[in-house]
């Protein structure tokens, strides 16, 4: 079943009339663990808009080590560098939890920012939460027990995925925190020990997300506030625009926003 891409907060936020001209441009992509989206240097043909799946952003140095920058899941999209301007980042970005998506090629892209409507605004201020959250992830990883950062963790992926289980390795975990397996091994099972996850081959389920949160620490809340006070002021922007609609106009709108609307 092909979900909705109203299942993406950012396309979900448009108003009616820009959410039915990019309908027949959003093309449906299954997003498999461990695909790469681009490459640090790479120039990007798509922005990806996730619903099920998550998306990490990677940073690699010469010498081989890497660590997250941040997640992206159905929250917002990937490919931030594009909207701001950028040919080219220094990043990767490559999926952590497989899933769905809805991509938008790059031309495209560029012909709805010139409109100056409503994808460019929910982008830009898009942009400024994961800046919240690259910020937030510098401090953890700097100043926060490896338990805070793994319990960050957890809850930045579990509110982008339906459900309480994440399909995940401690190497992965490791790799997105940038700290050594055993590392995150020990902090897995005083997590585990307190009643909090089970874990077991590759995946977590977390049992007591209220205790997850109690041991969190405050980088995972400034997070998430910052991230829903841009949305409640992208809301606010278009009052009363977000009319229910049947499927027949659907179809219609959608229909008509393809074959007539051009650049």
């Amino acid at each position: 079943m092909i979900d909705s891409p109203k299942g993406n907060r950012i396309l979900a936020a448009l108003s009616s009339d820009d959410y039915f001209r990019l309908l027949g441009h959003l093309e449906f992509t299954q997003l498999a663990f461990g695909e790469v989206l681009y490459y640090s240097g790479d120039r990007q043909r798509y922005i990806h808009f996730p619903t099920t799946s998550i998306v990490s952003l990677d940073f690699s140095t010469e010498d081989g080590f890497s660590a997250q920058l941040a997640i992206v899941g159905n929250d917002g999209l990937v490919g931030i560098p594009m909207i701001l301007g950028g040919e080219t980042t220094t990043h990767s970005a490559i999926v952590q939890s497989a899933g769905n998506a809805f991509r938008l090629r790059a031309d495209r892209v560029c012909c709805e920012l010139s409109k100056g409507g409503d994808l460019q605004s929910l982008s830009l201020r898009y942009a400024q939460a994961l800046m919240t959250q690259i910020a937030q992830s510098v401090i953890c990883n700097r100043h926060h027990s490896v338990k805070q950062q793994l319990c960050r963790w957890l809850l930045l992926s579990l509110d982008r995925l339906p459900g309480n289980q994440l399909h995940v390795t401690q190497e992965l975990i490791g790799h997105m925190l940038g700290v050594r397996r055993e590392t995150v091994t020990e902090a897995a099972g005083k997590l585990q020990a307190a009643g909090l996850i089970e874990y077991s081959r590759g995946r977590i389920t977390v049992i007591d997300r209220a205790g997850i949160e109690a041991l969190a620490c405050e980088c995972y809340a400034a997070t998430k506030v910052e991230m829903d006070r841009l949305f409640h002021l992208a809301l606010e922007d278009h009052p009363g625009v977000r009319d229910r609609l049947n499927l027949a106009t659907l179809r219609q709108r959608a229909f008509k926003y393809h074959h007539e609307q051009q650049c």
